[in-house]
């Protein structure tokens, strides 16, 4: 019986930097007149306590973070010790789940084949011949 190992297909931190990516252009279009509006009354303190503004501001920004996470998965998943990432997986598929219950029309869809994915990882990733 031989086996052999099962090459890993490097995708989960591209996926997300792609999404990221995609984060500010899709702020853009959805709340573009919002952000003009506080161009127009100097940025500076200009969210404030509009609801609005938060939801825009929100959207905008919470692409940075999934950039920085999508830039460290696609460099931890080149390693071979990276089959344990099951708690993190956890953590976004948590995070995905309370998003779309209180937003079901979003993006947070978007994430969960991310968060399953590194909940499958599988620390030998081996078939047998």
């Amino acid at each position: 019986m031989s086996t052999q190992i099962k090459p890993r297909k490097i995708w989960i931190g591209r996926y997300l930097i792609v999404v990221a990516a995609l984060h500010p252009v899709v702020s853009m279009l959805i709340y573009g007149p919002v952000y003009l509006g506080m161009l127009e009354r100097g940025v500076f303190n200009t969210v404030n306590r509009d609801p609005l503004r938060s939801a825009a501001i929100w959207f905008l920004l919470f692409g940075g973070p999934v950039l920085l996470l999508g830039m460290t998965i696609n460099s931890l998943e080149r390693k071979p010790d990276f089959t344990q990432a099951s708690s993190l997986g956890l953590g976004m598929l948590l995070l995905c789940i309370f998003g779309v219950v209180l937003m079901p029309m979003s993006g947070f869809w978007l994430v969960m084949p991310v968060a399953i994915a590194l909940m499958s990882r599988r620390s030998s990733e081996r078939l047998s011949a």
